[in-house]
């Protein structure tokens, strides 16, 4: 199989693989055995970076796999592989951090995570204890002790980076004029259809690494939808390359500078997903791409209430929708 190239972390030195394999098996309901098996599968096939959090559900399969991908000599060790997480909204406090990865370390029997990041920039409080719901509370995530609080968890090696996910030019900025150690990465809805090219323009001017999720539109989950892999531009290219659809918008975003998380339990998705280091784009190609209409595929509603920080899609994306 093609080798999968890998990036340097500004921040903090690290090599990361800019193809990542998705594991949010809780949206699709996938069950822990189907999970394990298809990340055993992944690592066979050479990816090396697999993304979960701790609201997937899916840390506890993804530990195992990696525990019996050693056993089975696929790797040598836990070592070769790069590990994400990321802070869920109900632990969005100061002193919820470490105990929060403390959890996910625990979930996935590891010593580290390679990178952890905070999922959204906003915090829940349960109704009560032992409730399930969450409600929100009016004031803002507290930026400056949870980032803190993430920082720590750098400096006790339990973390070897740190870093953002769905957070806008403004929310990133608001964090890098707190931060001691900056975030290197972060982890966002991109594809051609949601380009973000403000905001991919002001992380990499920042050193931050911009990751893409839902490079395909998420389909197949609870609010992703068919209308990138049904662009009428994209399958164009992709007859002309005689590539599909999915390897053409993995390619375009990582010829963007930007790493990619992929999410595939299919066995023969998962090895063309790998399939895009070998060849480009040309410039036409990507012209057509680059005057394709723009629109947010996942406004994030469920984040907006009357009752929190954020009571409109705009005050949430910073007018980024």
């Amino acid at each position: 199989m093609e080798s999968i190239p890998d990036c340097v972390l500004r921040w903090s030195g690290q090599r990361m693989p800019v193809l990542g394999f998705g594991t949010a098996s809780v949206i699709v309901e996938e069950s822990y055995l189907v999970t394990k098996q298809a990340v055993l599968e992944a690592i066979k096939l050479g990816y090396r970076h697999f993304d979960t959090a701790s609201v997937y559900g899916s840390e506890p399969a993804l530990g195992e796999a990696i525990i019996e991908a050693v056993s089975l000599g696929l790797i040598k060790s836990r070592n070769e592989l790069f590990i994400t997480s990321k802070l869920w909204c109900a632990d969005g406090y100061g002193d919820l951090v470490l105990p929060a990865l403390n959890r996910s370390l625990q979930n996935l029997k590891l010593d580290y995570l390679d990178l952890y990041l905070i999922h959204w920039p906003i915090s829940f409080k349960k109704r009560s204890d032992g409730d399930k719901e969450y409600v929100f509370l009016p004031m803002a995530m507290d930026f400056s002790s949870v980032w803190a609080a993430m920082e720590d968890c750098q400096r006790l090696g339990l973390t070897k980076s740190i870093g953002l996910s769905n957070f806008t030019c403004k929310k990133v900025a608001d964090i890098l004029s707190i931060a001691k150690i900056p975030p290197v990465v972060n982890q966002v809805e991109m594809n051609p259809l949601w380009q973000q090219k403000k905001l991919k323009e002001f992380c990499h001017g920042n050193g931050i690494l911009l990751s893409a999720y839902s490079p395909l539109g998420a389909v197949g989950t609870i609010w992703g939808s068919n209308r990138v892999m049904e662009c009428e531009v994209l399958k164009d290219i992709a007859k002309v390359k005689g590539k599909t659809v999915a390897q053409v918008c993995l390619r375009w975003v990582y010829e963007q500078g930007v790493s990619v998380m992929v999410k595939s339990f299919n066995a023969e998705r998962m090895k063309q997903n790998v399939g895009i280091f070998d060849w480009s784009l040309s410039g036409d190609e990507v012209k057509m791409i680059n005057q394709i209409p723009q629109s947010r595929g996942w406004r994030a509603e469920s984040f907006v209430s009357k009752d929190g920080p954020f009571k409109t899609l705009q005050e949430l994306w910073d007018g980024e929708v």
